[in-house]
């Protein structure tokens, strides 16, 4: 086959495996020469396990020639964001306050059901540090690239799993989010990026976010997302916090449609100042659904925003991540990081459950919206993406990450669930994505939305051939390479 492979789908991936055209073992090899490619540019992985991933593709391989995949995702390379545990590979979580040299002998709930199901482990993907900012650098890995301009942001926290989405560096991509860090990503580099409800995909352990915090994928299309989302939402004892979500089969229905669907669209939600350009592609986004017989009416929500409520929450989980470090410890962390815990440290229990409170009320009001609509859409992000080595686009007044993205907390506050859908670029070349919310558990029925877009208007990704050639002169950490 003369097709790049590293360009397929993975459903496409595994509909080639089981007519024996394409095998895992080429798979792999060509995202390992994408790697080899374009890592040293964008600089998306802490760690790269080449010889592991080809030993894996091989027994995968085996499987499929006998006819006995272990299941639907046998033989795809797959990356995890470095937050999330995967058994052998030590989990630095974009800190060089975490040793390296101790047994890493668990896989987390996601990485547990992919393994089970054949999943060729690649590599683990950059964060900043602890995942406390939107976009994605770190004093342990340097700075992650855009792949559709190495100079700017890819967002984050998980810059580093969208970006080796978007440049063909693995099949699916395994991500995290406490605030945005799936969707943030996801719409800086144009992917689909799906947060799910909260608790029906497993998490262990839990981030000092807790309820905040979810785990999903970011992909190249929607199809590939709802095969993910099949193997990951599966029960897990770890878990306490878990639903109890049945077994589903996200690719069943896919393509029903959203016919007599009800949307409501809001440009701001009430508070969020929205750059024009990006503006307007979401008001003809969200226009195109009408093609498509739904019914949308631009709402005005008039809320309050939220981050009054978020932000001490971000600052208690910040604290508890600090509090058990040595002083030494903590002169290697991020310096933003330690500010941004220091109020946790104060916060009264009192004073927390009334956060708690405001949370279930903002929840409630949530509720309320989707007992008369379907959907919710809101633009994904307020720009498009800006230079790197800045939490803010430079020469704003905006002075923290969330300023930019003020349409990502909200949901997970509420723990709805909330897809990043690709709508097109803005003039200056780069991608824009709108939001879509659904009501809590209607997983299934948003990803039939986001298909139902993505036929009308699908997803472009950058050509390597182009963002190799764009590369950054900047220095960074090379990844460990097991």
């Amino acid at each position: 086959m003369t097709e790049d492979v590293s360009a397929f789908s993975a459903t496409k991936l595994v509909a080639h495996y089981r007519n024996r055209q394409i095998s895992p073992v080429e798979a792999t090899l060509a995202a390992i020469t994408r790697y080899e490619a374009l890592n040293p540019t964008f600089n998306a992985f802490v760690r790269f396990d080449p010889d592991g991933a080809m030993l894996a593709a091989r027994e995968s391989e085996a499987r499929w020639f006998r006819g006995e995949p272990l299941g639907p995702v046998d033989g795809l390379p797959v990356t995890v964001k470095d937050l999330i545990l995967v058994r052998g590979w030590p989990t630095l979580r974009g800190s060089r306050t975490i040793d390296p040299n101790q047994p890493w002998t668990e896989d987390g709930p996601p990485p547990a059901r992919l393994r089970e199901s054949g999943a060729v482990f690649l590599g683990k993907t950059t964060t900043p540090e602890f995942g406390w900012k939107g976009v994605t650098d770190s004093p342990l890995t340097g700075i992650t690239g855009n792949p559709w301009n190495p100079a700017l942001t890819p967002g984050g926290s998980s810059g580093g799993a969208a970006v080796a989405a978007a440049l063909g560096i693995g099949s699916l991509h395994l991500a995290t989010d406490g605030g945005g860090s799936i969707r943030i990503p996801a719409g800086f580099c144009g992917l689909f990026g799906f947060k799910p409800t909260f608790g029906i995909v497993p998490v262990h352990p839990h981030s000092p976010a807790l309820t905040l915090w979810h785990q999903g994928p970011i992909s190249r299309t929607v199809e590939d997302a709802a095969l993910m989302m099949s193997v990951i939402a599966a029960p897990d004892a770890r878990d306490w916090y878990a639903a109890p979500f049945p077994r589903t089969n996200f690719l069943d229905g896919l393509d029903a449609g959203i016919a007599g669907a009800r949307i409501a669209y809001s440009r701001t939600l009430g508070y969020a100042k929205v750059d024009p350009d990006v503006a307007t592609l979401v008001d003809d986004a969200v226009r195109r659904f009408e093609s498509l017989g739904a019914h949308v009416e631009e709402i005005d929500l008039s809320l309050t925003d939220p981050i009054e409520i978020m932000q001490p929450l971000w600052a208690t989980a910040l604290a508890l991540a600090v509090e058990p470090m040595t002083a030494q410890q903590r002169a290697a962390v991020d310096p933003p990081l330690l500010a941004l815990a220091e109020p946790g440290t104060r916060l009264s229990a009192l004073d927390y459950r009334k956060l708690e409170r405001a949370r279930e009320q903002f929840g409630r009001r949530m509720n309320d919206l989707h007992a008369e609509w379907d959907f919710l859409v809101t633009p994904q992000l307020a720009t498009t993406a800006f230079a790197t080595g800045h939490e803010v686009p430079p020469g704003t007044h905006m002075r923290r990450w969330w300023e930019w993205s003020p349409f990502t907390y909200p949901f997970n506050l509420s723990q709805q669930p909330a897809a990043t859908v690709p709508c097109g670029f803005a003039p200056n070349g780069l991608p824009v994505a709108m939001q879509i919310v659904a009501r809590k558990f209607e997983d299934r029925r948003l990803m039939q939305a986001a298909r139902a877009f993505e036929s009308l208007q699908p997803f472009r990704m950058p050509d390597p051939r182009t963002t190799e050639s764009t590369r950054a002169s900047r220095a960074k950490p090379e990844p460990v390479r097991s």
